[in-house]
């Protein structure tokens, strides 16, 4: 068994880790990036409509019980764009590697260029001073356009900027350009390339581009993004949730970021704990042994 002496050391390691915990906890903070699903939500012109039908919504017995049926096509709303949507013989959405989900953020911020340009395209130098701030794009990074799209969501004449919706050579909308795309595919290690606005091509592309180089370099897409503006431009966490929908070419996604407020300062206090930590375990020590020599 453990002598003595070790019992009061465990219990500050104990107290320690419970107090880290805790702090981190208190730090943490949990962003849903999702628009909901419901008959608003703004699909790509050709698509059918949402569905959602209340199959069971009553006391049954001593117990409440719901049960409902939904149907949605795969690009709608927040969605995730698996490689194949543009790509023959890349991956469908259940062959996506899990890991491929969740990875640093990376929030490129144009909001102002989008709002004076609502055809603006992020171009490689809005990445170069993204990295002038926060070092290189970390790897397996999630890489989002923040255009201020959000606050448009869901009035489709203002998604889609044009007042006939079924027309996709009316609409106007920013997104990523192909430049800055193929500049991420050969000198960053990317898994995700998202943007805020109904597609990953600006509003008046006629060939999408940017679809085809992600799906050809099985990157992953996600469109429709919400609530950028509540993310730090770095050192957040991105999840996309996804179906694992046999042979898709997307789907709805749930997209989640998590960071810590402040995070250098957290990880400066985090530091000087584990010191002082430490430096308590062994004066303890001392103390302790120097009383029962007393």
């Amino acid at each position: 068994m453990f002598g003595s002496e070790v019992v009061p050391f465990l219990l500050l390691v104990f107290l320690g880790v419970s107090m880290a915990i805790i702090y981190h906890g208190e730090n943490t903070r949990v962003v849903d990036l999702t628009f909901a699903m419901n008959a608003s939500t703004v699909y790509w012109p050709g698509s059918p409509d949402f569905n959602f039908t209340i199959l069971n919504r009553q006391e049954i017995g001593n117990h409440w019980y719901e049960a409902n049926y939904f149907s949605t096509a795969e690009h709608g709303g927040t969605h995730l764009d698996a490689p194949a949507h543009f790509s023959k013989g890349k991956w469908r959405t259940h062959e996506i590697p899990v890991e491929r989900l969740v990875g640093p953020g990376v929030i490129i911020d144009v909001r102002s260029k989008a709002t004076a340009n609502h055809d603006y395209r992020v171009h490689i130098p809005d990445i170069e001073v993204w990295e002038s701030k926060y070092g290189n794009i970390p790897q397996g990074a999630i890489v989002l356009m923040n255009s201020g799209w959000t606050k448009r969501y869901p009035d489709k004449s203002l998604v889609f900027n044009s007042e006939n919706t079924t027309d996709p050579e009316t609409f106007h909308f920013p997104a990523f350009h192909e430049d800055a795309v193929k500049w991420l595919i050969q000198h960053r290690n990317i898994s995700i390339v998202g943007v805020d606005t109904p597609s990953l091509d600006y509003g008046q592309t006629k060939t999408f581009p940017v679809h085809q180089l992600l799906g050809a370099n099985n990157i992953i897409g996600l469109e429709n993004v919400a609530y950028l503006d509540k993310v730090p431009e770095h050192s957040a966490i991105i999840f996309a949730g996804v179906t694992k929908l046999y042979d898709g070419s997307g789907g709805p996604a749930r997209v989640i970021a998590i960071y810590t407020i402040d995070s250098s300062n957290y990880n400066t206090l985090i530091t000087i704990s584990i010191i002082t930590s430490i430096i308590t375990v062994v004066l303890s020590l001392l103390i302790f042994r120097f009383c029962r020599l007393g």
